[in-house]
């Protein structure tokens, strides 16, 4: 599996399903700005605000538009209904439960603006994954999201100047503005005592 960050802003994701799994996704999905439908026999949990619903059982065909599709009915032969039809149409599925039917898996995240630490382990103990996350999350000095707002405000500028960004070295210059910036927070933590 390759760890990658996707962009989902407007884009059409199909899921199956509307249990505690379902909404749990669907909130995910919307809130990155993805255009959810849902596809169901029946509503077990509330669906969030802003998915377009259809009750009834998912047929052939219904993957059809989409770029991605979650799975999260608990049916055997409906999840390998869907996988059929995604490998025919190359659409990327997650069924939720069944790593080895998988294309992607979601991941255990932290976000603090434009910083994302993501830790899977590849659907094999998503706890765990979650565990990981948290002890990450709490390492990460505050205001790390800011650091990064600035970085790319630098990298934003250079290339309005029409310099190239790939010649400078990030590590180096990233590295002392951490440091500067841990330096900082540690010096208003102080403070703040």
């Amino acid at each position: 599996m390759l760890p990658v960050v996707v962009a989902l802003r407007n884009q059409p994701v199909l899921v199956v399903g509307a249990g505690k799994v379902a909404a749990a996704k669907i909130k995910l999905l919307l809130a990155e700005g993805a255009q959810v439908t849902v596809v169901t026999s029946e509503v077990l949990e509330p669906v969030p605000d802003g998915a377009t619903i259809r009750i009834r059982p998912y047929a052939s065909g219904d993957l059809r538009g989409f770029r991605l599709a979650i799975v999260a009915v608990g049916d055997a032969t409906v999840n390998a209904q869907i996988r059929r039809d995604a490998n025919e149409l190359g659409i990327l599925l997650n069924i939720v439960d069944t790593p080895d039917m998988c294309d992607f898996f979601f991941t255990a995240v932290h976000r603090e603006d434009d910083v994302v630490i993501s830790v899977s382990t590849q659907g094999a103990a998503p706890a765990l994954a979650q565990l990981i996350r948290d002890h990450i999350a709490r390492t990460l000095p505050p205001g790390v999201g800011a650091l990064a707002a600035s970085l790319r405000q630098r990298r934003l500028e250079l290339h309005q100047r029409g310099e190239s960004t790939e010649s400078t070295s990030w590590k180096t210059h990233v590295s002392s503005l951490f440091v500067q910036h841990l330096a900082t927070n540690t010096t208003d933590s102080q403070h703040d005592l």
